[in-house]
């Protein structure tokens, strides 16, 4: 059980985050304010409560790896970096510039700590595959979690992915689906329904359990429920908010990829101030 002291300090680290992501994106260009926005507390959970990771330990063998699937909100991810001293602070500024590390989508030949080149949604889940598969041959110990958006889960290839997990008994792989409800181009229900979650993941031979996204403690309580033992991988599907955190991006789609103004910049600034 996750004690109140820690608690309360990832809590902080995920309201600093989205601090910290609007002034990486800051204004004048596009980016996935929706997405990166929505799954702050499960990189938070992630990287600061639950795996076995840090600066020193990046490219430890048997480190956790960590996979953002749907690879247009790597910026959550590049802040989590940042935190563990993996990326400097200052470079977070030249997100999406000509020569920078830190591109729109994960660049595994550029930017330390990442592991897979995510972005072609669907294909997370079976590096993750690939990753506890190799593992297994090289005698290694270690666990994968997995980050999915629940629009890519309308793609074939994560259910291809789901089977292969389950049947190679990879039990060292965990998969949290990011349940915003939105994609690029509408609701997720009117465009392609996916649920029952639970359900499905159970029928193709996993562990399922579902939790609040923005709800530190629930969140951290479902990942304590995954060890990395055993031959069931464990699935997490997680209730969120797309563009949780700033009022006016919050729940639509309209800023999945958007460029803000200056005086939205200004006002979302604000928001997230008055919460730290």
């Amino acid at each position: 059980m996750i004690k109140e002291q820690k608690l309360a300090e990832l809590i902080k680290i995920s309201k600093e985050m989205r601090l910290d992501l609007l002034r990486m994106f800051s204004h004048g260009k596009a980016h996935h304010f929706g997405g990166s926005y929505s799954c702050v507390e499960m990189v938070t959970a992630c990287y600061f409560y639950k795996m076995h990771i840090s600066g020193d330990l990046i490219d430890d063998p048997e480190r956790d790896r960590f996979v953002m699937s749907k690879g247009h909100t790597v910026p959550a991810q590049y802040i989590a970096l940042s935190r563990l001293g993996v990326i400097p602070k200052d470079e977070l500024k030249t997100i999406k510039t000509m020569g920078t590390r830190l591109q729109g989508h994960p660049d595994i030949n550029k930017t330390p700590g990442l592991e897979a080149p995510t972005g072609s949604l669907g294909q997370g889940l079976s590096f993750a595959n690939g990753f506890g598969l190799a593992g297994r041959l090289d005698g290694l110990k270690f666990n994968i979690y997995v980050i999915a958006g629940d629009g890519e889960l309308q793609e074939g290839q994560n259910w291809e992915a789901m089977m292969t997990t389950a049947h190679y008994k990879l039990g060292n792989v965990c998969l949290l689906v990011d349940r915003n409800k939105y994609q690029s181009q509408g609701a997720i229900d009117d465009l392609m329904g996916i649920e029952p979650l639970e359900a499905k993941f159970e029928a193709f031979g996993w562990r399922a359990f579902r939790a609040d996204g923005h709800d530190m403690k629930a969140l951290c309580t479902a990942l304590d429920e995954f060890s990395g033992e055993g031959d069931k991988p464990t699935a997490i599907v997680c209730d969120t908010i797309k563009g949780k955190g700033i009022s006016f991006i919050e729940d639509t789609y309209k800023y999945h990829n958007y460029n803000l103004t200056e005086e939205e910049y200004k006002k979302a600034e604000d928001e997230l101030l008055s919460v730290l």
